[in-house]
């Protein structure tokens, strides 16, 4: 119930014939029990990412529990009740218990901002309150209003029984059947009703009214069955309308992602492929739901990384019908590794950043068109210079530019050390053979002019010659020896001067930066 329905009259109770004479404009709906579990589920998936010690404050929540019962630790314990617009009823409270969570999530305050910025991102509202017991917490997050004070997060057990003491006892879900009783003997807070006779309440109203006001002044310990993730994630979102735009898909994505993140934090997974199903409409006019895969260069499980994907994406995707539900599944997993934090860290950006941008570019561009270098071991550069798509080899834990560092540099120096021998060309061989990231897709062959090989202006040789014999065993044979090479403006090239010829015949066949 809306707080405009209340404000013009409506009561619980009330029949729809009654609600309707007061109030017209009232929208009467019907209570949907399944789709309220599931509710709690979404949001119940969606705060494992915070802490593993979550527990249903109703025994009718859908998801697996332990089997043997755990005591709650002393300590902070959130209540975060989530609701559409209607009353808060008992069972719509999840309990969190956050002891060891405060300093990982930067302090309470920072932490329930979190909490709501979650649940509201799957399109619910909610009360957050935090207390030393978990009975406490309920009962400031399901306190009136007009109770003394309205604090909602109390971290000291002596303030929590202090506002306790001002807490109308009709909070209390143990006191209502008495309520009557209460009343005329003239009980008012949850203090009065503390400061009658134990022995004598007891006696006229059950243990369970005592119990709870136990648990909830922290004067009995607490025992609550912890939520567990299920094996396996598949989250399924029905659309309250046709949706023709892609972009206007992605408020109903996030909402998965969001559970997703919980469930991948509580089961210490990463995920490296997302499987998105839009179904389409339902019936005579039935079509196969359409399937959208996204690969990651590496397994994640970050919510704003996730969904950056997504969105990119999403944005070229070209819906063929109108979507009527979204379902999202969870593929190829793998444990959570969690970040090596280096002492220096090398300059030009981590292997995370060159991974996520992969990420980004394929999200954008398609697979087709980002490719990694593939070296293949063989001495002929042509076949030694592959390429595969980055989908196909992002998943390395190095980037193939930071392996062929050693390389670069090695070639570098080999190129200083050649410039600097004679004119005449046999310079020795240097340390390192240096050849170009430059390779032409077919060599070029090169005339002769002054019996020396001409590209432009007459070549300088610097060092060589690399001799190449290979490639007997497909029938490809190659018989070469490479030079590197000097222009008269100073470019560097890369030839080579063919053996198994009558007369010398040299091509071009890289040129270096």
């Amino acid at each position: 119930m809306s707080g405009l329905a209340a404000a013009q009259g409506v009561r619980h109770g009330m029949r729809a014939n009654g609600v309707q004479a007061i109030a017209p404009a009232v929208i009467l709906q019907q209570r949907d029990l399944q789709r309220e579990r599931d509710a709690m589920d979404a949001v119940a998936l969606a705060l494992l990412q915070y802490t593993p010690e979550l527990a249903a404050a109703s025994c009718a929540a859908r998801m697996t529990r332990t089997a043997q019962a755990r005591q709650a630790a002393t300590g902070a314990t959130q209540a975060v009740s989530a609701t559409t617009g209607m009353v808060v009823t008992d069972d719509a409270t999840l309990l969190m218990d956050v002891t060891a969570s405060l300093s990982a999530f930067r302090g309470r305050r920072a932490l329930c901002k979190r909490v709501r910025d979650s649940v509201h991102a799957l399109g619910f509202s909610l009360r957050v309150a935090m207390a030393p017991t978990a009975q406490g917490a309920w009962l400031l997050a399901h306190r009136r209003a007009g109770s003394a004070m309205h604090r909602r997060r109390v971290v000291k057990l002596a303030s929590l029984q202090r506002e306790l003491d001002r807490t109308y006892f009709h909070d209390l879900p143990a006191a209502r059947p008495h309520a009557d009783w209460l009343d005329g003997i003239g009980c008012r807070t949850l203090g009065d009703l503390r400061r009658l006779p134990r022995a004598g309440l007891q006696r006229r109203t059950d243990a369970r009214l005592i119990a709870q006001l136990d648990h909830a002044y922290g004067e009995a310990p607490e025992l609550y069955d912890w939520l567990q993730a299920p094996e396996n994630f598949s989250a399924f979102l029905e659309l309250p309308y046709r949706v023709e735009q892609a972009a206007l898909l992605l408020a109903g994505a996030q909402r998965l992602l969001v559970q997703m993140t919980g469930w991948l934090v509580a089961r210490q997974q990463a995920v490296a492929r997302l499987l998105f199903s839009l179904e389409h409409e339902r019936g005579r006019t039935r079509r196969a739901p359409t399937v959208l895969e996204i690969t990651l260069a590496e397994p994640a499980w970050q919510e704003a990384h996730l969904l950056r994907l997504v969105k990119e994406r999403f944005s070229r995707l070209q819906l063929p019908a109108p979507v009527m539900a979204l379902r999202l599944e969870a593929r190829d997993l793998s444990p959570w590794a969690p970040p090596i934090e280096q002492l220096f860290p090398e300059p030009g950006g981590t292997p995370e950043d060159y991974r996520r941008l992969l990420e980004l570019l394929t999200s954008r561009l398609g697979t087709e068109a980002v490719q990694l270098a593939a070296p293949q071991a063989d001495h002929r550069p042509e076949a030694a210079n592959c390429w595969q798509h980055a989908a196909q080899g992002g998943n390395k834990s190095t980037p193939s530019w930071s392996a062929s560092s050693q390389s670069r540099t090695a070639g570098s120096n080999a190129l200083a050390s050649a410039a600097t021998g004679d004119e005449s060309g046999g310079v020795g061989e240097p340390p390192f053979a240096a050849r170009p990231f430059w390779l032409l897709e077919q060599p070029l062959p090169l005339a002769l002019r002054e019996h020396r090989p001409f590209y432009g202006s007459p070549l300088r040789l610097l060092s060589g010659p690399e001799r190449i014999e290979s490639g007997w065993w497909d029938g490809a044979l190659a018989l070469r020896d490479y030079f590197i090479a000097q222009g008269e403006e100073g470019a560097c090239y890369w030839i080579y001067r063919e053996r198994d010829a009558s007369r010398a015949r040299w091509f071009l066949h890289g040129l270096f930066a």
